[in-house]
């Protein structure tokens, strides 16, 4: 490829982030202070990643490197295939939002990886789910902030020590939705098929109805290029959220300020989804600012990708 896709556009430069990392139940366990970069060089993509794990509890020793990542990359719009050494696997653009899978022999994890850039184009909200066969055994998840020049620029460096303090002060927070307010989550997000073309804009609604502190009455609505609404009661208990009915059932598990549902409706379709309440901050109050990514299936078949960002307006 003589020119760079345009995924890989959307991803030039160095970013910067501080990944929590969380065990499978949802608990805190550590750090992952992170430069990355992608080099496209000579029509051959390369992947850079420095850093290195704070804490960590019983997990430590697992995600302890010796040396930085660097594995290259077949750059595509398309399938996007890593080759090697430090991962081998593959990712798949839609639009803004990349879904990857792939092996990390360091890390001896199998991984999910999540990337979504904002539509500011300089934030990226990011998830590793990091799997032992088919089991969860911890997932890393943050939000990085993108640079062209943190090695020659005092400003810059210092936007970025900012943004790292936030993210460790917020990195551990639990996901929570407003318990006692009314309102609602809602915004324009973009609709991609399976076969990675965009298929329109949907405007999408989460009205919450509290019922009480652990549970609420969720009314979702999306409009437009897709069209569905349903209502769930969601109860909450520590990490972990139910939905039980009477449209849809399922249920997820919080890793820090990211919620992740399984719902599967009354009819052939289901969703898979992340819910990241980029925002977020210690203390008895819910963020306003929810990223969020569904996949959507009908049956097992992955029929299209929803991204976006919602934003709250109480009632």
């Amino acid at each position: 490829m003589a020119e760079p896709s345009e995924w890989q556009s959307r991803i030039e430069g160095e970013w910067h982030g501080r990944p929590s990392l969380f065990d499978a139940t949802g608990a805190w366990q550590g750090f992952e202070d992170i430069r990355r970069s992608s080099v496209f060089e000579d029509g051959a993509t390369t992947y850079y990643m420095d850093g290195g794990l704070e804490g960590g509890g019983p997990l430590a020793g697992r995600f302890r490197l010796g040396a930085p990542f660097a594995f290259g990359v077949v750059d595509s719009d398309s399938d996007r295939v890593y080759t090697g050494p430090d991962f081998h696997g593959t990712g798949q653009p839609y639009g803004g939002f990349v879904d990857a899978h792939y092996y990390g022999p360091g890390w001896q994890v199998d991984l999910n990886t999540w990337n979504h850039v904002l539509p500011d184009g300089e934030t990226q909200v990011y998830s590793s789910t990091l799997y032992q066969g088919w089991a969860v055994v911890g997932c890393f998840n943050g939000v990085y902030k993108r640079t062209a020049d943190y090695d020659t620029d005092a400003g810059t460096r210092e936007t970025i020590d900012r943004h790292l303090a936030d993210e460790t002060r917020n990195g551990p927070v639990p996901f929570i939705l407003p318990t006692k307010q009314r309102g609602a989550y809602s915004g324009t997000c973009e609709l991609w098929g399976a076969d990675q073309k965009p298929a329109g804009e949907v405007g999408v609604s989460v009205e919450l109805e509290p019922i009480d502190l652990l549970r609420t009455r969720r009314h979702v609505t999306w409009t437009g290029a897709l069209d569905r609404s349903y209502t769930v009661e969601a109860r909450r208990d520590g990490f972990r959220s139910f939905f039980e009915g009477p449209d849809a059932w399922g249920n997820s598990l919080a890793f820090g300020r990211a919620d992740y549902p399984s719902v599967h409706f009354t009819d052939v379709w289901k969703l898979k989804g992340r819910e990241f309440m980029i925002d977020a901050k210690p203390g008895m109050s819910a963020g306003e600012t929810l990223a969020v990514v569904y996949e959507l299936f009908r049956g097992g078949v992955l029929n299209s990708v929803l991204h976006g960002v919602l934003t709250w307006e109480a009632a």
